[in-house]
């Protein structure tokens, strides 16, 4: 678990996107992954419309209600619509340049923070879209991730996330799945960024499957809910306080 914000020197993607926006530089992120082939991204992908979202995505934000904190936020894509909605949106994220795009694109309570850093504050929605629950970086991060979720929830309060089942990169020629359970987790990544030539430095992310979050969630006081699935191993989750 880590605190604190990026630096703007270590904040390689979000100076890819304020390049972007500004009409400079190349219009395409790759991001390399330790498990699977490399993933390359056109940065508009960050500024897309609701009509341009995933169905898990505007399946999420309808589901959003009351005080909300949008977590990882990044260019406020969510948090303005939600904005317009007439929620009470406070969006986050460690990246300084994106929390400054979302200003810019109107996102009115946007601001520089870590989650893990939020102290005496109140919501009845925890927003973690685009797999943002993946900030637990490892299994044994959701004892913290629950501890600040149950601090920061109201007693009737949600927490609304998507995540991906990477069970399928672990499937073999016969159309069984391959783990070897004195591995890690399969759905523990590690991350790198890469734009114009230039890589960012390694961080470590998680993707979950919804047996083995519903597993945590019960671990800490929670009960989770599986709201959506699409033929991709994407999900939608709910989350509550038992």
């Amino acid at each position: 678990m880590k605190t604190g914000i990026l630096s703007t020197e270590d904040d390689l993607m979000g100076k890819a996107l304020a390049k972007y926006h500004k009409g400079e530089g190349v219009s395409m992120l790759t991001v390399l992954c330790d498990i699977a082939e490399d993933e390359t991204y056109d940065l508009a992908y960050f500024f897309r419309t609701y009509e341009e979202m995933p169905e898990t995505e505007k399946r999420a934000l309808d589901l959003v209600k009351g005080k909300t904190l949008d977590v990882g936020s990044g260019t406020g894509i969510h948090a303005k619509i939600l904005q317009q909605k007439g929620i009470h949106i406070k969006a986050i994220d460690i990246s300084p340049y994106a929390i400054q795009l979302a200003e810019e694109q109107g996102v009115k309570n946007a601001v520089c923070q870590n989650f893990y850093d939020l102290k005496d504050e109140k919501f009845d929605t925890l927003l973690f879209l685009m797999n943002g629950i993946g900030l637990v970086e490892t299994l044994d991060g959701f004892e913290a991730f629950f501890k600040k979720c149950d601090e920061l929830l109201v007693d009737d309060g949600q927490i609304i996330f998507d995540s991906s089942d990477l069970i399928y990169l672990m499937e073999d020629e016969d159309g069984s799945y391959k783990i070897n359970l004195n591995d890690a987790y399969y759905g523990e990544v590690e991350f790198q960024v890469e734009y114009d030539y230039v890589k960012g430095d390694p961080f470590p992310w998680l993707f979950i499957d919804f047996e083995n979050l519903a597993f945590y969630a019960e671990q800490y006081g929670f009960q989770a809910e599986l709201i959506y699935e699409d033929e991709h191993f994407n999900y939608l989750g709910r989350i509550v306080k038992r």
